[in-house]
């Protein structure tokens, strides 16, 4: 009986030197974090046989062997946007997508504000089909309960490690069915969080799984806070920071130099060196599963320890023009064999996504510009004829949207159905509103002055013109069809029903008096307008 007493003393004083933390004193945990974020949809290959979940899959077991081996544990996580981008998935409700993950072992994933494009019904059944839990600790029903999970703890090899998911106070500006839940401000909800671990479950590391952007030197202009922000704004102290913070949203590569200014011309296949902020190790795999992040970890007495990061390229190409003129994509790196089973299980969803979009609507002779680093930047071809098939289709005498719901260009050539949801993924529908030229030229006035490089930024239709002076935050010279703007003259709008609502930072005219939802999507308005054409020129709608 003594000696049982002896014992039990001896448990209760190595309980208490250790804070009654999981982990022994003395011993060298090893663990790695895999990630990945802002997916939108990519289950599948694209047609140069890049990213895709079969060749993930393949990667990812490779890894889990390796550290296996070596005495170690894995993490699979996702920052958040499984949702929209690619028809074959968006029809379907990215129903692969969940499959997929939960074939590669996903074990949580915070919510995207592209997850809320979508009734929230839809994101209900998304997390019932899932394996692993969606977390977000700073969203919440009208009612004050959690819409999903704030946090989930992981036991891994004897350390318990804190995963919290953290989502933008941007979201409701950026998805149509956000309005419905409270956004706490991130950095607040990650004290209250990391307070409450501490009290409860009392976790060896901290990970905070965000999809709040990641902006250099916490320069995040007319975003909300990001990543470094948020890893600025906690205590560098014992249970109050994160030990690593895996950003999604901006889609970026995210690797520094050692003096810590950012590396613009990161490759794939290149060393990559995450951002190191008051104690926090900040990381973000790019967008589409183009990479796998990679972070291994060594954990001893309290301290965790980055010892390697990557950046793995998944099956990614350079695009190089031949000496005689032909185009090849030729491997970054090693290409990954697809694994059968993955690919298998996903060939169905593909394959009812073909046959559902695959249907040719029209011809174009040139290409229309859709890319990010075009439609964000200047006016553009592609921007030109979206809104003039929103202008035609509603009776409108001009039209706009947001560059941000243009995803993707359309070719020359032939033009699928297909081709055109990758442009107009969102589903939005289209409004229209009727408002004196007072109205309208205050309205262009935020509108236009929307800063070059966001989302927010505006495409407009060709019979509006305007003088725009960014350095004065002015705009002059207002002209409909070639005639001055009017101040007491009425005209009509057409725009999708996410600006009408504010989103971007519009100015909200969802209760102006004259505005009307149509009901049309704006991929419906598109495909129609193409379809009644039959042939575009590019040439036509230059800016």
């Amino acid at each position: 009986m003594m000696m049982k007493r002896r014992c039990c003393a001896a448990a209760v004083v190595l309980l208490l030197a250790q804070g009654a933390y999981a982990y022994t004193l003395n011993q060298t945990y090893r663990f790695t974090v895999l990630h990945t974020n802002d997916i939108h949809g990519r289950f599948w290959h694209n047609e140069q046989g890049e990213y895709g979940m079969a060749a993930q899959k393949t990667l990812i077991d490779r890894i889990k062997k390796e550290v296996a081996e070596q005495g170690g544990q894995v993490l699979l996580l996702s920052a958040g946007d499984h949702n929209t981008g690619v028809p074959e998935s968006d029809i379907q409700n990215a129903k692969p997508d969940i499959e997929g993950m939960n074939l590669l072992g996903y074990e949580a994933a915070v919510l995207g504000n592209h997850e809320f494009d979508k009734p929230v019904d839809v994101l209900r059944q998304q997390e019932q089909q899932a394996k692993f839990p969606f977390l977000a600790a700073n969203v919440r029903q009208k009612n004050g309960e959690y819409l999903v999970k704030p946090y989930t703890v992981l036991n891994k090899g004897g350390l318990k490690i804190a995963v919290v998911g953290l989502t933008t106070e941007d979201t409701p500006k950026l998805s149509a069915h956000a309005a419905a839940m409270d956004f706490e401000k991130p950095a607040a909800a990650a004290r209250r969080t990391l307070k409450e671990l501490a009290q409860t479950h009392r976790p060896d590391v901290r990970i905070a799984l965000t999809h709040m952007g990641y902006y250099h030197n916490g320069k995040h202009g007319d975003n909300a806070p990001g990543d470094v922000s948020l890893a600025r704004s906690l205590k560098n102290e014992a249970g109050q920071q994160f030990d690593l913070i895996i950003g999604g949203h901006s889609h970026t590569t995210v690797c520094v130099h050692e003096d810590g200014s950012f590396n613009h011309d990161f490759k794939p296949g290149d060393d990559c060196r995450p951002d190191y902020q008051n104690g926090a190790w900040i990381v973000q795999a790019g967008e589409w599963g183009k990479y796998l992040g990679r972070a291994d970890f060594e954990f001893r007495n309290g301290r965790t320890k980055l010892v390697g990061y990557r950046l793995i390229p998944i099956n990614l190409k350079q695009k190089i023009q031949t000496a005689d003129g032909q185009t090849e994509y030729r491997p970054y790196g090693e290409t990954i064999a697809p694994d059968a089973e993955v690919a298998a299980a996903l060939q169905p969803y593909q394959d009812e996504g073909s046959r559902l979009l695959d249907i040719n609507i029209g011809t174009g002779t040139g290409a229309f510009e859709g890319g990010r680093d075009a439609v964000r930047h200047r006016q553009t071809n592609l921007g030109r004829l979206i809104t003039e098939a929103y202008r035609k289709r509603l009776k409108a005498d001009i039209a706009l949207v947001n560059s941000g719901a243009i995803r993707d260009s359309l070719p020359e050539g032939d033009i699928t159905y297909k081709q055109v949801l990758k442009v107009h993924p969102f589903g939005n529908t289209m409004g229209r509103v009727r408002l004196s030229g007072r109205e309208l030229s205050d309205y262009l006035h935020t509108v236009a002055l929307k800063q070059a490089g966001s989302g927010a930024y505006a495409q407009f239709s060709g019979n509006l013109s305007m003088d725009i002076d960014h350095d004065n935050q002015r705009v002059r010279n207002i002209r409909i069809n070639g005639r001055p703007l009017q101040a007491e003259q009425y005209y009509t709008v057409a725009l999708t029903a996410f600006c009408a609502n504010g989103g971007d930072g519009y100015p909200n005219l969802r209760q102006h008096p004259s505005y009307v939802d149509s009901g049309f999507v704006d991929a419906q308005v598109l495909k129609e307008y193409i379809m009644e054409e039959q042939h575009l020129d590019a040439a036509k709608y230059a800016p």
